[in-house]
C-alpha cells in the first residue's frame, strides 16, 4: 500500500446517481482485472460489464454514461453499496474513474473501510436524506471534510459522521502506513528511551 494519497479537503461537484441496490465489488471492478497492484489504470474498467455494450461501445442504458452524469465526482448509490468480496481495487477503480465521494444510506462496512483508507470519501446518510439525493440527480453539492457537512444548493446543509482518524488521513493525504511514517521520529525517540531504561 502506498504511504500517501491526495489530500481531500472538500468535494464540489454535481451528483451522478446509480439507484440500483446491492451493487457489489465485482460489479464495480470485475475479478478478472484484479491482477494489478497499481492504483492507476483501473478507471477504464470501472463498472466494465455494465458500462459497455458487447461490442465495446458505451452502453446507453448505464446511468453514468448519460451526458448529465459525465464528469461527476460525487456518486449517489442505492442501498448496500460495495457489498460482496473485499477488494481495494474497488475504491481504486472509482477514484481512477473520477469519483471522489460515494453517498448512500447503507455502505458495506469492509468497502467503506477500504474506501476511506484509500482516499475515497464514503458517506452514510439517513434514508430521507438519501432518498432526496436519489430523486434529484445532478444536484450540485459541496462536501466539506473538516466539518463533515454537505452544503446543498438552497444553502442548507447535511451533517454526516466521519471517524476522526479517517478525517485526519483524508485531510492530510495519508493512509495508515503514511500516518505511521509521520510518527517515525516519535517512535525512534520512544525506542531510544526504552533501550536506555533497560
Amino acid at each position: 500500500m502506498s504511504a500517501t494519497t491526495r489530500p481531500l479537503t472538500y468535494v464540489h461537484s454535481r451528483t451522478a446517481v446509480l439507484r440500483d441496490e446491492n451493487i457489489d465489488t465485482d460489479r464495480i471492478i470485475p475479478a478478472r482485472f484484479l491482477t494489478t497492484t497499481e492504483r492507476t489504470g483501473l478507471g477504464k474498467h470501472c463498472f466494465e460489464d455494465w458500462r459497455y455494450a458487447a461490442d465495446g461501445s458505451d452502453n446507453p442504458a448505464f446511468p453514468l454514461n448519460q451526458p448529465q452524469a459525465r464528469g461527476s465526482a460525487i456518486l449517489v448509490a442505492g442501498r448496500n453499496f460495495g457489498c460482496g468480496s473485499s477488494r481495494e481495487h474497488a475504491p481504486w477503480a472509482l477514484l481512477d474513474y473520477g469519483i471522489k465521494a460515494v453517498i448512500s444510506n447503507e455502505i458495506a462496512d469492509i468497502f467503506r473501510g477500504n474506501a476511506l483508507k484509500n482516499g475515497l470519501l464514503a458517506i452514510v446518510l439517513s434514508d430521507a436524506e438519501h432518498r432526496w439525493l436519489l430523486d434529484n440527480p445532478g444536484v450540485e453539492l459541496r462536501i466539506d471534510i473538516a466539518s463533515s457537512t454537505i452544503r446543498l444548493p438552497d444553502g442548507g446543509s447535511i451533517h454526516f459522521d466521519l471517524e476522526p482518524f479517517a478525517r485526519h488521513c483524508l485531510l492530510n493525504g495519508v493512509d495508515q502506513m503514511g500516518f505511521l511514517l509521520q510518527q517515525e521520529n516519535a517512535i525512534g525517540a520512544y525506542e531510544q528511551r526504552t533501550e536506555n531504561a533497560a
